[in-house]
């Protein structure tokens, strides 16, 4: 059976891509299928249950194309593993890959709840993800921002957190200031260098598509088209936390992650974390995702650490209930 599929007021490049590399891998899925491009218009020949679904999911990337601004591969493997069309066209599905790794590994859901923060992420413009450590908080959050910078939803990825001592002075630290912060931001760094070949990221970080911050920096900004990312928010105060929420522009997906039992101000009353959580609780387009340790992915041993911390908090402490 032959049928022919014809892009209407469309450049056909803006569908197969530069050197038809989409076009190339979209076709990959159809196997059994000769698909020949002659300018805007695709031939198609093979077994009629073959065409009837390569329309539908072809007509699915022709729509995604209506909404961002330019196609990759990734669009062909979300529409091949459950990512959707329509309205949820960027949707993932709760066991579906994030992104892959430098090294090609697939990263994706290992829990319950991590699969809670996709969908809430999905959902909602600001997403607090809250619970101890090794739950795969901050890890997931950047994945969800790579994916979204790799497919071209968001313009920048901003990472940030507040410059707070575990036990040491800044001012004790040796080198200039950018020295005496990179220790604070390396895990934002880390995780990043897992998921973007290192001279990408290195060009992202150069012209500022990605930028990596304290807090403090963000005063006064206004982040549009971005995936913004605050990490260890329980070290923020109150005031803190409202200046940088309040730094939500237009088209913008905020991801506030935290360990309430691991507050290192002063004093432990100042941090703001749980207080801005309950005074936003309720409030259309905001979520919150409880991790708990049964979440941690880390070594089992940390499991075991985190519990018997746990057991020693008095009560007039417990932050997560």
């Amino acid at each position: 059976m032959k049928k022919t599929v014809k892009l209407e007021a469309m450049d056909p490049i803006e569908i197969y891509g530069v050197g038809n590399k989409i076009l190339t891998e979209f076709c990959s899925y159809f196997p059994h299928l000769k698909v020949v491009a002659r300018g805007n218009e695709l031939i198609l020949e093979g077994k009629e249950s073959d065409i009837a679904e390569f329309n539908i999911r072809f007509a699915e990337l022709v729509e995604r194309r209506h909404h961002k601004m330019n196609l990759t591969v990734y669009d062909v493997e979300d529409i091949f593993s459950g990512g959707g069309g329509g309205a949820d066209r960027f949707r993932l599905s709760a066991d579906a890959v994030i992104v892959h790794g430098t090294d090609g590994k697939p990263i994706r859901a290992r829990n319950k709840t991590q699969q809670e923060l996709i969908k809430a992420y999905f959902d909602n413009d600001l997403v607090f993800a809250i619970g101890p450590a090794g739950t795969g908080k901050t890890y997931m959050a950047i994945a969800l921002a790579v994916r979204a910078l790799k497919n071209r939803e968001i313009k920048r990825i901003i990472l940030t957190r507040p410059a707070v001592e575990a036990g040491e002075r800044l001012g004790f630290l040796p080198g200039d200031l950018k020295d005496k912060l990179d220790p604070y931001l390396q895990p934002l760094y880390d995780a990043l260098a897992d998921m973007i070949p290192s001279k990408k990221l290195q060009d992202f970080m150069a012209d500022g598509t990605i930028q990596i911050a304290p807090l403090a920096y963000m005063r006064v900004r206004t982040l549009d088209k971005a995936c913004v990312i605050l990490d260890e928010a329980q070290n923020t105060n109150l005031g803190q936390l409202k200046m940088f929420l309040t730094r939500m522009g237009t088209s913008a997906k905020f991801i506030v992650t935290g360990d309430a039992t691991q507050i290192d101000l002063p004093h432990r009353e100042d941090s703001g974390l749980l207080a801005g959580i309950k005074l936003l609780e309720g409030i259309k387009g905001i979520a919150t995702i409880r991790f708990t340790t049964q979440d941690i992915v880390r070594h089992p041993l940390v499991t075991k650490i985190v519990r018997a911390f746990d057991a020693q908090k008095k009560p007039s402490t417990e932050a997560e209930g």
